[in-house]
């Protein structure tokens, strides 16, 4: 099922707001608080209809705690008391929601009540059993019928949800947007000139257009707005101004059809999340996915494995962990615009992940005819998206061929994208798509040196005296020693990267061993004395995340 938190954020800020989160809660069902009983089942969200003051509220949550219950939806101001929320806090029990002023109770039942619906059963509901998209299409021949012309339903984004089965007067833009699901780019244009959907976006009044280039014929738009948040509208081609009487019964459709389109990115949102849910199961311990043989499946299916191999890809922005909602709708939003329908997308312990299949490897092709999805899509959509966004980045773990072998694909992608986040590793390398078979050595030395450490001393070896030399006496002996075994021992170019004469690092390496007996005739001690360097963050220029070359003044 679902979280209560998830469920709330599916219905939106202007429905419902989480006071008190109960960790991860489930909601198996709604029920209507009445006085006297035992405060709802186990796992369900007990609404306080006639909750109204805060003796009522604190013994409802006693109640629904006592029963198990998954959450309890009060109004406000009762449900932002500090007595009672402090009362929630302490139960440890259910969460406390609060209903949002100015929202009807039997419009959040109607909404909760078919999420969970489909939740639970999510193969009916769309273009199937009668559900909310065949409501949309029964509301648009109502609104034909009043206005006596034809009408489509469209979301913001003008995707047509829904179409009158009347469509006698149409223009060639009607006909394109409904083959095409959507408004032609040009017609678009044309609207978007003539100030439609900025008036759309900010009035709930109708939009009269008159008749525009290549035959167009003239639209009256009705907003469809819930809770002051523009969802769509009402497109119908009429040819003359429309009588005020049919327009208001317009608008009461327009009423009815934002409490579907609520619904609907109700359910889209507790799809993502139940489908992200599973993903970060399958991720985190090799749970299994429904097997699948491509990467999209039908819009209610859950996460479906397309046929492996398969890559866990942690996904970076320049805004880091801060918000990871934010980059979950960010990297959606790319993978849908390039053609990834259903992205296999979560997120986990703070870190954005996504599922991608390598059945072709890294070879070479035209990238553009890659498959959704897969390592070599994404390759292309990082180069094209990186134009506009070039803080976008991606660290892919090796391939694995059984899905129990996921988290060991997945450790080591948050491996790479930890290196890349500390500047260890370059994001800028293969156009924002780092593997870990070009990074293998770096996540090496890496994994060597976070074990050395220095925490615990030196142990015994000749560096502790050298650094203690160089911080009391201002030399540059590490920074020597370390150039000098990167370059195995050669003057010449030791003393490039140091950007001094070879006859000073000469002359530096017979000060140092004056100081400390170092004896690097043993490939054992030299692989030791660099990996202790290393600890101690005396790193070759090109890796200590500066490009500067950390030359230190000539002595």
């Amino acid at each position: 099922m679902i979280a209560v938190t998830d469920l709330v954020d599916a219905l939106g800020s202007g429905f419902l707001r989480t006071v008190v989160a109960a960790g991860d809660a489930e909601v198996h069902d709604v029920s209507l608080a009445e006085p006297g009983d035992a405060g709802g089942r186990p796992g369900e969200l007990v609404l306080g209809v006639g909750v109204t003051d805060r003796a009522d509220a604190l013994a409802l949550l006693d109640r629904a705690a006592a029963a198990q219950a998954a959450g309890v939806v009060l109004k406000g101001p009762v449900a932002a008391d500090p007595q009672v929320t402090r009362a929630a806090r302490r139960a440890a029990g259910p969460a406390l929601v609060e209903l949002r002023p100015h929202t009807s109770w039997a419009h959040v039942v109607w909404l909760l009540r078919g999420v969970l619906d489909h939740a639970a059963a999510p193969g009916t509901g769309v273009f199937g059993a009668p559900g909310p998209h065949h409501d949309l299409f029964a509301l648009a021949d109502k609104a034909a019928e009043i206005i006596d012309a034809p009408v489509t339903v469209e979301d913001a984004q003008s995707r047509v949800l829904a179409y009158s089965a009347r469509q006698d007067t149409t223009d060639p833009a009607r006909v394109s947007t409904i083959v095409g699901r959507r408004v032609p780019p040009e017609t678009l244009t044309h609207f978007r000139a003539s100030g439609v959907f900025r008036r759309l976006a900010r009035s709930a009044d109708p939009v009269w257009t008159p008749a525009g280039p290549d035959g167009t014929l003239p639209r009256l738009i009705v907003p469809v707005r819930a809770g002051g948040e523009w969802l769509g509208s009402i497109w119908a081609v009429v040819k003359s101004p429309v009588a005020p009487e049919r327009i208001r019964e317009l608008s009461d459709v327009a009423s009815v059809i934002a409490l579907h389109l609520l619904r609907l990115r109700a359910e889209a949102g507790i799809a993502r999340r139940v489908s992200a849910g599973q993903l970060r199961a399958a991720l985190s311990e090799g749970a299994a996915l429904a097997p699948g043989g491509g990467a999209d499946a039908g819009p209610d299916a859950g996460p479906v494995l397309p046929a492996g191999p398969w890559r866990v890809v942690a996904l970076g922005s320049p805004e880091g962990t801060g918000d990871i909602r934010r980059q979950l709708d960010l990297w959606e939003s790319v993978a849908r615009r390039f053609g990834w329908h259903q992205p296999l997308l979560t997120d986990l312990d703070g870190l954005l992940l996504a599922l991608v299949t390598d059945r072709h490897g890294t070879r070479r092709g035209n990238p553009a005819a890659a498959e959704a999805g897969s390592l070599r899509w994404l390759r292309h959509v990082l180069a094209e998206v990186r134009a506009h966004d070039p803080g976008l980045y991606a660290a892919a773990g090796s391939p694995v061929s059984v899905p129990d072998r996921l988290p060991r694909s997945r450790a080591e992608a948050v491996e790479l994208h930890r290196l890349i986040g500390t500047g260890r590793l370059p994001r800028d390398t293969g156009a924002g798509t780092v593997l870990m078979e070009d990074a293998w050595d770096t996540v090496v030395v890496e994994r060597a040196r976070a074990a050395v450490g220095i925490d615990s001393g030196l142990l015994g070896g000749p560096l502790a005296e050298l650094r203690d030399h160089d911080a009391e006496h201002g030399t540059p002996y590490l920074a020597t020693l370390a150039a000098w075994l990167d370059h195995f021992g050669d003057p010449q170019s030791a003393a490039r990267v140091l950007r001094v004469h070879p006859n000073t690092l000469r002359y530096r390496l017979r000060k140092l061993e004056e100081v400390a007996a170092v004896d690097v005739s043993s490939p054992r001690t030299r692989l030791a004395l660099r990996l202790q360097l290393a600890a101690m963050d005396q790193m070759p220029p090109h890796e200590n995340g500066s490009g500067e070359g950390a030359a230190p003044p000539v002595r």
